[in-house]
């Protein structure tokens, strides 16, 4: 598309921007947040004035200079006005729409495949237990270079094109052609099949009597996806609890709350929302709880945001645990989802949620949604992250009116949830060289490609944690390979993160061995904020 030819729709889009003021939006599916199935409208009509826009939207199409296509047009009228409201009010075209719907369900049907791209080449890093993708053959490794016969290698390929390729209807076939690690190439017929996703990525002891459990994000199936793990670990002798919310970008509030039912007792207050055209809503706990009694300590870090921070604003203001780590993202907003008639969706925010002591944790967004996303790299930029969390970029958060727990804790609003023990980055380990290898995928390719490949078997996480070594020559490897990439050896830099690119390089063994549980197990049995918490817990 030309740039002229873009200006030209974007001219159109100007003239037809009001046409989404007209337009009835179609039932809703789901609150960002709750599970809702009962159908209702949102009229945005404007009445007598919809036979001009009406007619707006004919003469753009039968006298418009250029050829345009109308669907464009609405799709730009739509996201110009959305971009006067807030950050999290959004259009979804159909395709994305679909698989956000489907990630928070947590099932589709798809091959079962776990991936990463690596120089424009899928690389299989993991495969469901006993999915259509084990069943057929597939490999952690395998190198995927077509699916039915197209090529997806040298070039520009992204996740979404992955998915869009791999899941499908259920019953229907997908040919890949995979290299392995020998270099040997194989044709796999793969036939699609329903893939369930747990949103717990981890569930195992720490010790004797305490618990970890990892949790990526809230769908419909969380809650009961944590009575499973949490009966087992019980069984076990759990009597202490770790939750990891780390990373966690939240998800639905139906799935916060029934989370947050099992530490707390009967007939708490849990959140409350409240919108100009959403009367205060409060949810609250119940008799069901699973884990009520016991100590618990929820981590949190800054990509901790919405449902996320919920349960750890609940937990914070009952006093019923430990928060741990640095402050959250501070999104406190409540969107719900409207279906048009092709499948694609609108995400509009209709409330503002609230803690138990009625605060706020939503942080501005006055100037702008990109200044509103960059807030985090601020806080690297202006030392919080590696401070105590005193060096507040988000101005608001420290004039924001202070709130009192029962016990007479001091919790403030206005820009996330303040843990109750901070602990900062170490970023000396976290120097830009080692920004840089990430960034790259410098050490999964090292990984997959090289010790994968060379390194001994290992019997279980406890062996790799234990008898995991990188010689010399192995750990100067990768920095050929990142020289390969373009990237500097910086030597002091280098020195700085040598313990922390050792970690990652075990750790990512870990996953590939073990799953994504010993990857936590690996991470886990270095990491301060949960030595910090096993201290709490003692």
């Amino acid at each position: 598309m030309t740039s002229q030819t873009k200006k030209n729709l974007k001219i159109a889009a100007g003239y037809a921007l009001i046409l989404i003021l007209g337009m009835t939006v179609g039932p809703k599916f789901a609150r960002e947040n709750t599970n809702s199935a009962n159908g209702s409208f949102l009229p945005f009509g404007l009445g007598d004035r919809s036979p001009k826009i009406d007619k707006v939207i004919q003469i753009i199409n039968d006298n418009y200079v250029d050829s345009i296509k109308l669907d464009t047009v609405k799709e730009l009228a739509i996201q110009e006005i959305l971009k006067h409201l807030d950050p999290h009010s959004m259009y979804l075209p159909p395709v994305e729409a679909k698989l956000s719907f489907e990630n928070l369900e947590g099932n589709f049907y798809g091959i079962g495949i776990e991936y990463f791209i690596l120089h424009d080449t899928l690389l299989v890093t993991a495969i469901n237990p006993k999915g259509p993708a084990e069943t057929s053959g597939l490999l952690p490794g395998d190198k995927i270079l077509k699916i039915n016969n197209k090529s997806i290698t040298g070039v520009k390929l992204t996740g979404k094109q992955v998915v869009e390729q791999v899941r499908g209807k259920s019953g229907t076939a997908i040919e890949l052609l995979v290299k392995r690690n020998d270099n040997q190439l194989k044709t796999i017929r793969v036939v699609r099949g329903k893939i369930t996703i747990s949103t717990i990525d981890a569930a195992y002891l720490l010790n004797n009597l305490t618990g970890y459990i990892k949790i990526t994000r809230f769908g419909a199936e969380t809650n009961n996806d944590f009575q499973a793990v949490l009966t087992k670990l019980q069984l076990k002798g759990m009597k202490n609890l770790v939750l990891d919310l780390r990373d966690n970008g939240g998800g639905y509030l139906s799935a916060a709350t029934a989370l947050a039912d099992q530490f707390l007792s009967d007939k708490k207050l849990i959140v409350f929302t409240e919108g100009a055209h959403e009367p205060r809503t409060d949810y609250f706990a119940t008799t069901e709880g699973g884990f009520e009694e016991g100590k618990l300590v929820v981590l949190i870090d800054e990509n901790s945001a919405s449902a996320s921070e919920i349960l750890a604003g609940a937990i914070q203001d009952l006093d019923r645990g430990t928060i741990i780590g640095r402050r959250s993202f501070g999104k406190g907003l409540v969107q719900e989802q409207f279906n048009f008639g092709d499948g694609s969706a609108l995400n509009l925010t209709i409330a503002r949620y609230f803690t138990p002591s009625g605060r706020s944790i939503q942080k501005s967004y006055k100037k702008g949604a990109q200044a509103y996303y960059s807030e985090v790299n601020e806080r690297y930029k202006n030392g919080e992250l590696a401070s105590n969390g005193k060096n507040l970029s988000d101005t608001l958060f420290d004039k924001q009116k202070t709130f009192t727990t029962p016990s007479g804790k001091v919790v403030y609003g206005g820009g996330g949830i303040m843990p109750d023990i901070y602990i900062p980055v170490d970023t000396t380990r976290y120097t830009s060289y080692y920004r840089s290898l990430a960034s790259h995928n410098i050490l999964n390719d090292y990984v997959y490609n090289y010790l994968a490949k060379h390194s001994p078997k290992f019997e279980s996480v406890d062996d790799l944690i234990s008898n995991f070594q990188l010689s010399d020559r192995e750990y100067n490897q990768v920095f050929k390979l990142a020289e390969s990439e373009g990237i500097k050896t910086e030597t002091q830099k280098l020195d700085q993160s040598k313990k922390e690119i050792k970690e990652n390089l075990r750790a990512l063994l870990g996953r590939y061995y073990f799953g994504q549980e010993g990857y936590y197990k690996v991470v886990n049995s270095d990491d301060r904020v949960i030595a910090r918490s096993l201290e709490v817990l003692k």
